[in-house]
């Protein structure tokens, strides 16, 4: 694979699983090759971005015959790491938390929920798609125990920051954060944050 020592964006980065899903969709429906056009038509991106985005990783298309599909789709695995297990914890097992925790089962990824852990005595011991709900107090031997390198936070922000520094200390990598707070971690643990809020008020600017 290509390497390259020029920066690659994080807007690069997002659109990677965008193209991965649908490359996925065309093989599920028997299609072997697919042209940069075709994927800007169906994704509404500009053929060039998506031919400079994939040009940073390697020369993966045919000039005259575009993208072999199933051979795509393993390129960008391999460039998301998807290609390898990465255990995943989430904090916080409300509704929230278990709709994400059976989410698992749709999975083809080997990056899955290994581990569920809650605070409220009512929710610890339940099973939520065959994995126990287990207290905060076994977090950070459990983390580190099944190499957990990705958490997801879905609790009250106010709860956020103390979660968030045990994931960290416990050696998570890794964080998305569904909670209504800014977090801050040490450098070179990476956060992306999931706020229905504000994609819901950022879309009523749009509104007639």
């Amino acid at each position: 694979m290509k390497t390259t020592t020029e920066k690659i964006s994080e807007a690069v980065v997002r659109r990677l699983p965008v193209y991965l899903r649908y490359l996925t969709e065309l093989l599920t429906n028997g299609v072997q090759t697919v042209s940069s056009q075709d994927l800007g038509r169906r994704l509404d991106l500009n053929p060039a971005q998506i031919r400079k985005d994939l040009a940073y990783f390697g020369d993966f298309g045919k000039k005259g015959i575009g993208y072999d599909v199933e051979y795509l789709i393993e390129k960008i695995r391999q460039i998301l790491k998807l290609d390898r297990d990465i255990a995943v914890a989430l904090v916080g097992a409300g509704n929230l938390g278990k709709a994400l925790s059976n989410y698992n089962v749709y999975l083809n990824d080997n990056m899955r929920i290994v581990a569920l852990f809650d605070s409220h005595p009512s929710t610890v011991g339940t099973h939520i798609n065959n994995l126990a709900v287990q207290p905060m107090e076994e977090m950070s031997d459990s983390v580190k125990q099944l190499h957990v390198r990705v958490g997801i936070i879905t609790v009250p922000g106010s709860e956020a920051q103390k979660v968030a520094d045990d994931l960290v200390q416990a050696g998570v990598e890794a964080i998305l954060s569904f909670a209504p707070a800014i977090i801050k971690v040490k450098e070179g643990v990476r956060v992306h944050y999931a706020d229905f809020t504000t994609e819901l008020q950022s879309l009523a600017f749009y509104l007639e």
